[in-house]
């Protein structure tokens, strides 16, 4: 009974072209709740279909979506904000937070380029916290890796040029802790978690090596410079908008998708829900320092 199942939920995943995202959504919170052996695994090769969602991508931008719920949270709350988006950004998204500068009246938009430490610096003035999401909206490579971390400190180091920052919340994610050699072995997954960079490197998880990398190198910069930070470390991101559209950085996290199934950390979470534990983090005293 438990293979017939399990080769229903296959068989949706190899038709992702046709299927709505909400239904291999649901497959695979489905998937996730059956207690799955490995003749059941090898039998059916539905760790094989899982795998085959990486090659499945559009172009709509993870990161967009996640910092505009987080910047329609903090303005529902009454915060005064500062949205910086990149420069020349076109997309829909970035369009709508520019059309809401106009009758938002404590919404200021900057052009800002995480490369160019001046544009952050101006950014900054007057806020008290940063919310940090970097992310490569055409997904990730090597060289993508090495811009991310760049972007990171640029950000904190400007975070430690501004006298009004208070506290810095570092959006990384779940696969900056879980990949390793021995990663069936890991029964929790904490703070304490980080992923390997060799083992990244040996199997091109870019995402996971950028996220881990990019998030090490905050935490470093951010002790050195006394500041207070708290990052958050979320699954794959689903729901509004994410669950219509498949952007890059999304495919990029699911590489490996498989054997994260097979070891129990294929983890994922509302955008909504994330933005508010975002919202929760900056205004919780007690949560600095703390990866969560």
């Amino acid at each position: 009974m438990a293979s017939k199942k399990v080769v229903r939920i296959k068989d949706i995943l190899l038709d992702k072209d046709i299927e709505p995202h909400s239904v291999i959504l649901d497959s695979l919170r489905k998937q996730k709740l059956m207690s799955l052996n490995v003749d059941i695994l090898k039998s059916t090769e539905i760790g094989k279909a899982v795998n085959g969602l990486t090659k499945h991508g559009s172009d709509k931008d993870e990161l967009e979506i996640k910092s505009f719920w987080i910047l329609k949270k903090l303005l529902s709350r009454g915060y005064s904000v500062h949205a910086a988006i990149r420069r020349n950004g076109e997309s829909e998204i970035e369009e709508t937070i520019r059309e809401m500068e106009a009758t938002e009246e404590r919404l200021v938009v900057y052009d800002v380029d995480v490369l160019d430490y001046q544009s952050i610096l101006v950014s900054l003035k007057t806020c008290n916290a940063v919310f940090c999401c970097l992310d490569s909206p055409e997904g990730y490579d090597e060289k993508e890796v090495d811009l991310e971390v760049r972007g990171a400190i640029n950000v904190v180091e400007a975070c430690g040029r501004t006298e009004s920052i208070e506290k810095i919340v570092f959006s990384s994610s779940l696969t900056a802790s879980i990949w390793r050699d021995n990663i069936g072995t890991q029964k929790d997954v904490d703070e304490k978690c980080w992923s390997d960079q060799d083992f990244c490197r040996n199997k091109k998880l870019w995402h996971a090596l950028a996220k881990m990398l990019s998030e090490k190198a905050a935490w470093a910069l951010a002790m050195d410079r006394r500041l207070n930070m708290v990052s958050i470390n979320p699954g794959l991101i689903v729901g509004p908008s994410v669950a219509q559209h498949n952007p890059r950085p999304t495919m990029s996290y699911l590489k490996g998708a498989a054997q994260m199934y097979e070891n129990g950390v294929l983890a994922y979470v509302d955008v909504k829900f994330l933005a508010d534990v975002h919202v929760r983090a900056f205004e919780d005293v007690s949560a600095c320092p703390q990866r969560c």
